[in-house]
């Protein structure tokens, strides 16, 4: 049973091994940093942003109020067992720890999905990618310069909203598949089968790209900035996706399916 259980062990870090040197060959985790450049540098992606920066931070002075009157001194009395009389300060913290991810759940719930998904189809259209977004959306005219007020409305929804969360160690497939259709791009036209195949193939980037968006959204004050930066960073991948740059599922990766 020993040498069952230190073989099954083995096997499981020489595969996380294996993942992590490959996420790290991906460059992947390169495009939320990206992101951040292009986002400052074009200021015309900036409007989705400010649009719901009142919103949030409304919702934010709410629930932080909120959980301030409900849950301040019931944490401060337990917390006084632990932290003694640092407890009122711990409480504190604990309190605007716990807002913050009730808010950013909230916000992404309900403020920001349509927001972020603007956000996406409008790096995309900032890339030249305008029959891309076509695909699942109406684009306005074919000479104005601000690449999100050509947006129109939306013909097919995403599947998931392109934010980008870590999801057993694989990013949001939707960010680069980006419609119910079932994806373009490189992508398009596939069946079930072989897009799972060149999604398999490619975990490890996509592991790559979730932790480092992972990481910066985890910045306090900042998380709401990031949640749009990295949503273009997933633009750009996408974009490169479409110029091809990953080839597609080879025969051996196909077989591996059947």
């Amino acid at each position: 049973m020993a040498d069952r259980l230190k073989a099954l062990f083995t096997n499981e870090v020489n595969d996380l091994k294996v993942l992590l040197t490959e996420a790290a060959r991906s460059g992947t985790y390169l495009y939320p940093f990206q992101g951040i450049l292009y986002f400052f540098y074009h200021r015309s992606l900036w409007q989705p942003l400010i649009s719901k920066i009142g919103p949030t931070i409304t919702l934010g002075l709410a629930v932080t109020t909120t959980m301030f009157f409900f849950t301040y001194i019931p944490q401060v009395a337990i917390l006084a067992f632990t932290s003694g009389p640092l407890a009122p300060f711990s409480a504190i913290l604990l309190v605007l720890s716990e807002s913050s991810t009730i808010t950013n759940y909230l916000s992404r719930s309900f403020i920001l999905r349509d927001s972020l998904v603007d956000t996406f189809d409008g790096t995309l259209i900032a890339r030249g990618e305008m029959a891309l977004v076509a695909e699942g959306r109406q684009i306005k005219g074919s000479t104005a310069s601000d690449p999100v007020a050509r947006l129109g409305d939306v013909i097919r929804k995403p599947t998931k909203v392109f934010s980008f969360i870590v999801d057993d160690e694989v990013v949001d497939v939707s960010a680069v598949e980006h419609d119910s259709g079932g994806g373009n791009g490189v992508l398009k036209g596939w069946d079930g089968k072989r897009r799972e195949a060149w999604v398999s193939a490619h975990k490890a980037a996509y592991t790559s790209f979730g932790a480092a968006a992972f990481v910066l959204e985890m910045v306090p004050f900042a998380s709401l900035a990031f949640s749009y930066t990295n949503t273009v960073g997933g633009a750009l991948w996408a974009s490169n996706l479409e110029k091809s740059i990953y080839r597609a599922p080879t025969m051996d990766q196909m077989k591996k399916l059947e």
